[in-house]
């Protein structure tokens, strides 16, 4: 096919870029069973070598930890990534419900829908970077969100 007859996506303006790095479509939601936990989602685009994403925090919430979710039969496995989340190089990491996630626990009120969060995301090679989650509805989550709507 010649390359002028191609189509492609229009590329995703970033949130925040960190060197290599780029933040793109990042997002929050409270959790519709416990409004005192969060999910923090983005996509993080690097275009260098590979870092690793090794903490984040926010004003909202007193604890901020990166988590990975696996369905394990009827139910969701949930567990803390101590050693921190690779972002591969010239590659990207989709933190997504079920899927990796930023889980914000403590928050004082649940997260109000249309308003920003901000977020510091440190990186183990880039530095730190503060980035406004775009606050979403709360969502089904666990067993609910296996169902079809």
């Amino acid at each position: 096919m010649l390359k002028w007859l191609r189509r492609s996506e229009p590329k995703e303006v970033p949130a925040a870029t960190l060197g290599q790095l780029q933040i793109v479509k990042p997002w929050a939601r409270s959790s519709s069973s416990d409004p005192a936990i969060a999910g923090g989602y983005m996509t993080v685009i690097n275009e260098g070598e590979a870092d690793r994403l090794v903490s984040a925090s926010c004003t909202a919430a007193p604890t901020v930890d990166i988590h990975a979710i696996r369905v394990k039969g009827p139910g969701l496995e949930m567990r803390k990534m101590d050693g921190g989340l690779v972002i591969p190089p010239a590659n990207q990491q989709v933190l997504k419900p079920r899927g990796y996630h930023l889980l914000m626990s403590g928050l004082a009120a649940p997260l109000v829908a249309g308003s920003k969060l901000p977020v510091t995301l440190v990186f183990e090679k880039a530095g730190s970077v503060t980035v406004d989650f775009a606050v979403e509805s709360p969502g089904a989550v666990g067993p609910a969100s296996l169902s079809s709507a």
